[in-house]
């Protein structure tokens, strides 16, 4: 909470409170870090709170702001600070988790403010920018993960919601996170968690200790903690162990299970192996060299099944070897301290240090005859036959130790910082100098299928080409394909891969803030700052999972991105607070952001305004407007490149042809369609990405303990950065027929049109047989919102105090603009679009003697369902505790998250797994039990 004592003395709090962002909840007061009592909000001393670097009395301006303390994170049940920031009602956006085990990240925390993107909020650390997380979300831009912030060294975290960059630069774009460490800490906390889910799985262990000393000069503030998880498997929850539990079923027993073995051959009329290519039909037949019951069931996992008259081992229980929570130890340690030089200059050094070390199982591996030989079918001599569609999964009874793929990514954090802080001019200027180093470090090591190894123990070496058929010769060995290999032999067909990445930031910056002159209706603030910082990163994958890697140990179908670079940034910005009548005052602020890197950004200007008008002292009406921008981010420029597979719509046959476009009936078949080979690579030609923000709301104090807020904001995103390859088949289309889609002309023979007829190529035939994307400034976004909460308390004589706190968000609008000139698309109400509409929550306290009790909740609205013929049901979690203090230092609580066991809303539709949506939690109801004891 706000601790006056904190904010008055430490300008490493000039962070945050724009005079020009989107609103969330208000701030209230609250008991601080210390157990002081903070005064009422419109009575503090002068104060700095995110948005804005200048001091002021009243912590409500222009722009809300919402807090969350220590002490919230506790009360509301959570482990973690993501965990805490992820239900708060601004984040309406969903992001990759734990649950996407296959994905780029899946070990990483992300938030997603406003639903623009895990990229588009500024993350803060007392202020001051991290280092991104080295590896790039979704495998193609940059993002903070708050994975690494220790919960037991935060004092509080301030979430501003809408456009921030004249104050703070790039990224603000939706917002700002503050995270504000503890600071003046007196005595010695130590704390202990431990707990389990009440499904299976997930037993966790934390310890923190929190201390602090103090002397008339100096003082030194430190924090550990140590949080270790256990794994929780898809195994372990019932509904998403197998391809049974797809809702869309009537009956499980039609459930289809993946290929775990199986195999075709030619055979002619009379159902004799042939590799006569004119064989009726080609048809395809089970060719077993022992019985399927006998075979299948040398295999704990593969039953025999018969699916459109083909008969094979099948897999019903691929899902469960996957993690839905990685099993993680980390460690992170703070130091914070402080030393009076004179009356008039204060010295600090801060130094924040995480290790984690998790594991993340995926999916079991298999093979098909096309990913290891390069073509599905071959020529067999043993069997006298042409083989094809060859599949194998390689089991968890076959890899052992749990049967799933781990990978291990070792991670470490530091943040280092230090400056002078001090007056001038007998108080009236406050001054701030701060050099800073924060970097990340992330190493992946993993196994994986090598195609070569895989080759020679189930196909051999290549024998030649079959005269008739023209496909290879391959000897298959079916003692390998049919029976179970050892762990030596999965082994040996393996190889481990190690992935390196870091980044990190280093940044001086100068503020000085403090009253110009004083108006007649008052003081003239100002703030002005100078920053200087160089940021780097490198993406480093294994050689051998490069794409132009050419040796025969690269991981089978697997391709990794790489990239590094470098940007130089300098800025300067000024802000001022102008009161023009005694209840009114104006906020101005401007800023200039010069970049230094391959892009071609060059230099950004931003500025913003806001006004405050208090008719009477319990009522605030205020409003903003700013302008924002966002660098391109750093792997969006420096990619190397990487491959993948896709779908592509061949717009130019489409039209070629006659027919619309944008009909499904017309060009929404296969054969517009095609599957098809793609490379992606950074480019430096992307510009900044441009926004705006306008807010306005109400602070009303009903009464002494009943605060209300409403505040309405919109935001506007031009040139959003994305790989929207249909731009490509649209703009090819357009340049070889030499009209848009509209009739107007085109010019097939520009610079333009050139580059892009040459990235998707094709064959002597006409058919895309390989595209080259890239990121593109692209689409334009608006969206508008309602956030709304309340606060009360109530003190009773008998029954002790209580505490009710509630916020609202309401998407009221999110259209995109995919191309310039089109009509708005409307997102928010697209069943394509799985953003929340709305999110509320709630908390409820109660404390008497040495009880206390605390209920909190939130709500996520309907999402579309998977099938898009409709929306599924909201989303309610409800967490409790009850903590009772035993002795003046002890206290002992119980604590129950998701109290009912709720998982996700149902959908009959969702037939993929994890056959819910990733943003809902699989892990369910977890209990923990916490002691507290306070030294000193």
């Amino acid at each position: 909470m706000i601790k006056r004592k904190n904010l008055s003395r430490n300008p490493l709090s000039y962070a945050l409170l724009t005079v020009m962002a989107v609103s969330a909840a208000p701030v209230f007061a609250q008991d601080s870090a210390s157990g002081e009592k903070a005064a009422h909000a419109t009575q503090l001393d002068k104060v700095t709170v995110t948005g804005s670097r200048i001091k002021r009395a009243e912590v409500e301006g222009p722009a809300p702001v919402t807090i969350v303390t220590s002490q919230d994170i506790e009360k509301q049940g959570f482990s973690t600070v993501y965990d805490a920031l992820n239900t708060l009602s601004q984040f309406t956006g969903s992001v990759q988790n734990e649950l996407n085990a296959n994905g780029f990240t899946p070990n990483g925390s992300f938030l997603n403010l406003r639903g623009l993107g895990p990229g588009y909020q500024l993350i803060l650390i007392n202020g001051r920018r991290a280092a991104d997380y080295p590896l790039p979300y979704n495998g193609q831009s940059n993002a903070v993960n708050l994975a690494n912030i220790p919960a037991s060294a935060i004092d509080r975290i301030e979430v501003l919601s809408g456009g921030a960059s004249a104050i703070y630069g790039s990224d603000a774009v939706a917002g700002v996170v503050n995270i504000i460490m503890k600071t003046n800490f007196d005595g010695d906390l130590v704390s202990v968690r431990a707990g389990t889910t009440t499904r299976g799985g997930g037993d966790t262990g934390r310890f923190q200790w929190t201390g602090g000393k103090t002397t008339e000069r100096s003082s030194l503030t430190y924090a550990f903690e140590f949080l270790g998880r256990e794994a929780i498997y898809a195994g372990q929850r019932d509904f998403m162990d197998s391809t049974r539990d797809d809702p869309s079923l009537t009956d499980p027993a039609d459930a289809t299970a993946y290929p775990g073995i199986r195999y075709t051959v030619w055979v002619d009329g009379n159902g004799n192996p042939t590799a006569n290519p004119s064989a009726p039909g080609r048809k395809l037949g089970w060719a077993m060299a022992d019985n399927l019951n006998t075979t299948c069931g040398r295999f704990n996992e593969f039953e025999p099944v018969t699916v459109n008259g083909q008969a094979y081992c099948g897999y019903f229980g691929y899902p469960a070897g996957q993690s839905i929570r990685n099993s993680d130890k980390t460690y992170n340690a703070y130091l914070y301290g402080t030393h009076e030089v004179n009356d008039n200059i204060q010295a600090w050094a801060q130094l924040s240090y995480s290790n984690s070390q998790s594991t993340v199982a995926s999916s079991s591996r298999f093979f098909s005859s096309a990913s290891v030989l390069g073509a599905n079918n071959f020529y067999d001599p043993n069997i006298g036959a042409v083989v094809g569609n060859v599949y194998r999964f390689i089991t968890p009874s076959e890899i052992g130790n749990g049967g799933g793929q781990p990978s291990k990514y070792k991670e470490q954090s530091l943040d280092a910082a230090a400056g002078l802080r001090g007056s001038i001019l007998d108080g009236r200027f406050d001054w701030d100098a701060t050099l800073s180093h924060s970097r990340y470090r992330a190493d992946e090591e993993y196994n994986w299928l090598v195609q070569s190894k895989v080759r020679d123990l189930f196909f051999g070496q290549r024998l030649g080409t079959h005269a008739g058929t023209g496909y290879g010769i391959y000897a298959m060995n079916m003692d390998r394909l049919l029976n179970p290999l050892s762990s030596a032999d999965v082994k040996a067909i393996s190889s481990s891969y190690k992935n390196e990445s870091s980044s990190h930031v280093t940044q001086g910056s100068l503020v000085i803030s403090g009253d110009l002159f004083e108006l007649p209706a008052g003081s003239l603030s100002m703030a002005a700052v100078l920053e200087a910082a160089g940021q780097k990163y490198d993406v480093s994958p294994d050689a051998r999972a490069r794409l132009d890697y050419t040796g025969d140990d690269a991981p089978m179908g697997l391709t990794s991105t790489g990239g590094s670079g470098s940007r130089d940034r300098y800025s300067a910005g000024v802000e001022f607070s102008i009161p023009l009548l005694s209840s009114l005052k104006a906020n101005l602020a401007g800023r200039y952001d010069k970049f230094d890197d391959a892009s071609d950004i060059n230099g950004a200007f931003t500025w913003s305004s806001g006004l405050e008008w208090r008719p009477i002292e319990s009522l605030l009406l205020r409003g903003s407007y700013a302008t924002s921008f966002k660098a391109p981010d750093m792997h969006y420029i420096y990619a190397g490149e990487s491959g993948f597979y896709t779908y592509a719509f061949d717009e130019y046959a489409c039209r070629s042809a006659g027919l619309n476009p944008t009909s499904t009936a017309d060009c929404g078949g296969s054969l517009y369609h095609p599957q098809v080979f793609g490379t992606r690579k950074g480019d430096p030609r992307l510009k900044a990405e441009e926004g705006k923000s306008f807010t306005a709301g109400v602070v009303w104090d009903v009464m002494d303990d009943l605060s209300l807020t409403v505040d309405y904001y919109n935001i506007e995103l031009d040139g959003a950065i994305s790989d929207l390859t249909g731009r490509l088949f649209r703009d090819e289309a357009a340049c070889r027929l030499g009209t848009n889609r509209d009739g107007s002309p085109v010019d097939g023979t520009s610079e333009r049109c050139l580059e892009v007829i040459s990235r998707v190529m094709r064959d002597g035939n006409g058919d895309i047989v390989e595209i080259a994307t890239y990121p593109q400034n692209q689409a334009t976004t608006k969206t508008s919102g309602i956030d709304a909460s309340a606060d009360y308390k109530l003190t009773t004589d008998r029954l002790g105090k209580f505490g009710v706190k509630a916020a609202w968000t309401h998407v009221l609008k999110y259209d995109v603009q995919r191309f310039a000139g089109e009509t708005f698309e409307n997102q928010r109400d697209n069943k394509q679009f799985f953003n929340f509409r709305s999110r509320i929550n709630w908390e409820v306290n109660w404390e008497r003697d040495d009880w206390a009790a605390s209920v909190y909740g939130y709500r996520w609205g309907s999402l579309p369902n998977w099938a898009e013929t409709g929306r599924i049901g909201s989303h309610v979690i409800w967490n409790t505790n009850i903590r009772k203090k035993i002795t003046n230092s002890a206290t002992l609580g119980f604590y129950v998250n998701n109290v009912f066991d709720k998982i996700h809303p149902s959908d009959n539709t969702y037939n993929q797994y994890p056959y819910f949506f990733y943003s809902y939690s699989p892990v369910g109801r977890e209990v923990f039990v916490q002691f507290d004891y306070k030294f000193n």
